[in-house]
């Protein structure tokens, strides 16, 4: 597999002798606190291979179980980390918390003891272990499965020893902490002055170099969030009409949810604008001023406005979190559906639905935007969830430019980062509000969307496992706190600010300072030159993106809409609103857009159909330049399989991408499948039919 060639070695040797008992437990390494064995070049060789920082709690020996063949190695558990080490391999560069092998504290999702008789005890952070363990398995929160056997039948006491330290560092562990200890490291690795690889919009600089590249003449940035006293969640920039003074996006602002008004996405091409909001906030009382300065801010220049409920036809948080569940339960090795009944239970868990919904929906607002010179506004309660997830994919298929590498991480770090996407709420990790993978989801949905186009996207399967994995390595602050302000007060990028009660937020832990500079884009630091090569698609083709692909000027597929029309957007139908803000009809209709109205019937037309006037199978009229429109029935979505079913490895063969390495890679594991299953021979037939490459094999 692609990724078991990642990782660094700590150099460990197999070894029979037990550590010595001090009168307080275990004597350490060289202050690790690592039980020092009676070989002191093997006590050396643990200690060197830790990060700065890092400390080495306890290890045993033991055997990868689950995999053909087993591996032989020794398990070790430290104060960031629990990682399996294979005896003999070595790596000649460091890629620390990137390997199968390797689980940071908080990726573990559930530990499991197995003795004999079949007795499994679930064990929690911090509680004990009533018996000696033969085997251990490690549940990643990522799909992934570490299954260890230890030697002597479970009866040596390290096996006892690194299960214990487990569950303890789990229950100690916290997100400064883990965070503190690798940073340093990475910090050590890479100058302090290094530019970005990608802008991380912390400056309004940053912003108005991308709102030059969209070519948003009619916007412009607003500095009026720059002390965080508007919104918390919100980047401290942000685009806005250039009419519109900062002190109307003030009092604006403050009738929707959270303080998250209008504001531009992304400038089509063409002329259209793309806007996310929040929900009207239902206890304000605005005034005429303020009101004639929302309906500006949302028609942003426009006489065609469209209104679009983000939920709509949509799954909730919970059911996504269900979904998710149910999904890593069916895939991990031990799934006890039986394999006739494997497919009616992936259907089951609701998954590849919820992903189907959001290409649909997606794919209808690409049509909005692009048949139309118009406003189209996203408009979500909260305006951190569906929002990020429908405006990143709408980019996808509308602008060839978000389909690039460096197009597509710009995308993320703006819809998702910079926007305040809570990711450690969502993700589970501070164990409070609302848990649902969204931002998973939207991988799961570009995934569907390289399938189907393979040639028009640059980054490969590769690159979208590794943006799915870094969600949970606690490197740095890209994907560990909920919004850019605990991000900024984290990393001490701001040493005065106005603080403002936002419902529902905590404040940050007050941590180390720390390069603030460092994210998850600095892909060198955690992954060796080869493995960033395969983030390449060697299909794409560069032609698809062109900074000409579409012309500034008004194309002639892309005309105005109505004069003064004001349109809702709701299960596949554009219905006609009489007011563009629901004040002026009715106090008790101002929490969703949706609902100033009654819901029409899902419309038995295509909206392209209403857009265009094509016919529902396109026929032979081309599609707008650079619109993708995916499918989204039945076997067109499929699973995802080099994520989610990484823990069966006979699974992935047939998945590596098509390059030289990745052939090669699979030549080696089907010549060492040859050699299991050929019946025996006589040793000199063996040495006639000696594997021609041995290099091969050895990275099988």
């Amino acid at each position: 597999m692609w990724w078991g060639g990642r990782g660094q070695s700590f150099n460990i040797a197999p070894q029979k002798e037990e550590p010595e008992m001090g009168p307080s437990g275990p004597q350490s390494v060289q202050g690790s606190g690592m039980p020092e064995p009676r070989n002191p070049q093997l006590g050396s060789c643990l200690v060197s291979g830790c990060l700065p920082g890092e400390q080495i709690l306890a290890w045993a020996p033991g055997v990868r179980k689950g995999l053909e063949p087993e591996l032989p190695g020794t398990l070790i558990c430290t104060n960031l980390r629990v990682t399996f080490q294979p005896y003999g391999w070595q790596r000649h560069q460091e890629t620390s918390l990137s390997s199968d092998y390797d689980f940071a504290l908080v990726n573990i999702g559930q530990l499991e003891a197995v003795s004999s008789l079949s007795r499994v005890q679930l064990h929690r952070p911090g509680s004990l272990l009533k018996f000696i363990p033969e085997e251990i398995l490690i549940h990643g929160r990522d799909f992934r499965l570490l299954r260890v056997g230890f030697e002597a039948g479970g009866l040596e006491p390290q096996a006892f020893q690194v299960t214990m330290a487990i569950s303890q560092a789990r229950a100690q562990s916290s997100q400064t902490q883990q965070y503190s200890g690798i940073a340093l490291s990475k910090t050590g690795q890479s100058s302090g002055s290094k530019k970005p690889p990608i802008p991380l919009l912390e400056t309004s600089e940053d912003w108005e170099t991308e709102r030059n590249r969209q070519g948003a003449k009619g916007w412009r940035v607003s500095l009026v969030n720059e002390r965080f006293d508007v919104a918390t969640s919100l980047p401290r920039y942000f685009w806005v009409p250039n009419r519109t003074l900062d002190s109307e996006v003030r009092r604006a602002f403050g009738h929707f949810h959270q303080g998250r008004g209008p504001r531009l996405s992304w400038h089509h091409p063409g002329g259209s604008d793309l806007l996310r909001c929040g929900g009207f906030y239902t206890a304000s009382d605005p005034n005429k001023e303020d009101i004639r300065a929302v309906e500006s801010m949302l028609q942003a220049g426009h006489s065609d406005v469209v209104l679009v409920d983000t939920m709509d036809e949509l799954p909730s948080l919970a059911d996504i979190q269900l979904a998710h569940l149910r999904l890593r339960a069916l895939c991990l090795p031990d799934s006890s559906v039986s394999e006739d009944k494997w497919l009616s239970a992936l259907e089951g868990t609701r998954w590849l639905d919820y992903v189907r919904s959001c290409l649909r929906k997606a794919s209808d607002i690409s049509v909005l935007v692009t048949s139309r010179v118009r406003s189209v506004v996203l408009q979500e309660r909260g305006d951190r969830d569906f929002n990020g997830l429908l405006s990143s994919l709408v980019q996808l298929l509308s602008a060839p430019e978000a389909r690039t590498l460096f197009g597509f991480q710009s995308l993320v770090q703006r819809e998702w980062v910079a926007a305040g996407h809570p990711f450690l709420t969502r993700l589970g990790v501070t164990g409070v509000g609302e848990k649902a993978p969204v931002f998973l989801l939207f991988l799961d949905c570009v995934w569907q969307l390289l399938q189907q186009f393979p040639a028009e996207f640059e980054f490969s399967e590769f690159f979208l496992v590794a943006l799915h994995d870094s969600v949970r390595v606690p490197d740095t602050l890209t994907f560990l706190r909920d919004n850019p302000w605990e991000r900024g007060k984290q990393s001490r990028q701001f040493n005065s600010y106005t603080q403002v009660y936002t419902p529902g937020y905590s404040h940050p832990p007050d941590g180390n300072s720390i390069n603030a500079q460092l994210s998850v884009w600095d892909w060198d630091l955690r992954y060796s030159k080869e493995q960033i090569l395969q983030f390449h698609n060697p299909g794409y083709d560069p032609e698809h993106c062109q900074d000409s692909w579409l012309p500034r000027q008004q194309p002639s597929f892309m005309v105005p809409g109505p004069p003064s029309s004001v349109w809702l957007f709701s299960r596949g139908a554009l219905t006609a609103l009489n007011q563009l803000c629901p004040w002026r009809d009715s106090p008790s209709l101002l929490a969703v857009s949706s609902r100033w109205l009654p819901r029409p019937a899902i419309s038995s037309e295509s909206l392209a159909d209403q857009e265009w006037g094509l016919p529902s199978h396109w026929g032979a009229c081309p599609l707008p330049a650079g619109l993708l429109l995916p499918g989204y029935l039945g076997p067109q979505i499929r699973l995802w399989r080099r994520c989610y079913l990484r823990g069966r490895p006979e699974v992935q063969m047939g998945l590596s991408a098509p390059t030289i390495t990745g052939l090669q890679d699979e030549l080696s594991c089907l010549q060492e499948l040859l050699k299991k299953w050929t019946p025996r021979i006589s040793p000199e037939d063996h040495s006639n039919k000696r594997d021609p490459n041995p290099i091969l094999s050895q990275s099988c």
